[in-house]
């Protein structure tokens, strides 16, 4: 099962690194049958792309949580064989699940990252996490431009250039 792990570039570059991202429990987003329903018209490429959507969503928290890092939103993709089901708590159209396994940097398939030009975007909306957790309306805009943003390819053999290039532990 394809999972996207939310992350940032200096979280990216600690589990390339370590060899896998944890600690446990993880939070990642796939294809729930709570997303299915939700979205019972969509193919399996539009589900992914909205398990994905989420998870660019829950990196713009980790950015919020690391003011130190770069502003641009990361998402993981990997393909892992055992995801638990959901628990049957999730609302209708929720792609979260909670791993409580470490998944191994060989699982990982790509990622997914923010041009540099997204940053003010992604930035604002970190900075206004908290506001838009509130159910703030502005906050919930800046939050809902990080979508406009389009997320860029990257093959896991790009990483660890991505990673120099983007300089130490990808701080700003």
């Amino acid at each position: 099962m394809r999972v996207y792990i939310p992350s940032t570039l200096r979280l990216l570059d600690e589990a390339c690194h370590a060899g896998e991202f944890g600690p446990q429990p993880l939070t990642v987003y796939a294809v729930t049958p709570a997303l299915r329903e939700w979205y019972a018209e969509g193919d399996d490429e539009e589900l992914e792309y909205a398990a994905m959507a989420q998870a660019a969503r829950a990196s713009v928290g980790l950015l919020a949580d690391d003011p130190g890092t770069a502003r641009r939103r990361v998402v993981v993709s990997a393909e892992m064989s055992a995801v638990p089901p959901a628990d049957g708590a999730a609302e209708l159209g929720d792609a979260r699940l909670e791993l409580h396994v470490v998944v191994p940097w060989r699982a990982v398939a790509s990622v997914h990252l923010d041009e540099t030009g997204a940053a003010a975007t992604v930035g604002k909306a970190a900075e206004l996490w908290a506001s838009a957790q509130n159910g703030d309306d502005d906050a919930l805009f800046a939050l809902d431009s990080c979508e406009g943003e389009d997320l860029m390819w990257y093959a896991t053999q790009e990483i660890p250039d991505l990673l120099a290039a983007e300089g130490p532990r990808g701080r700003l």
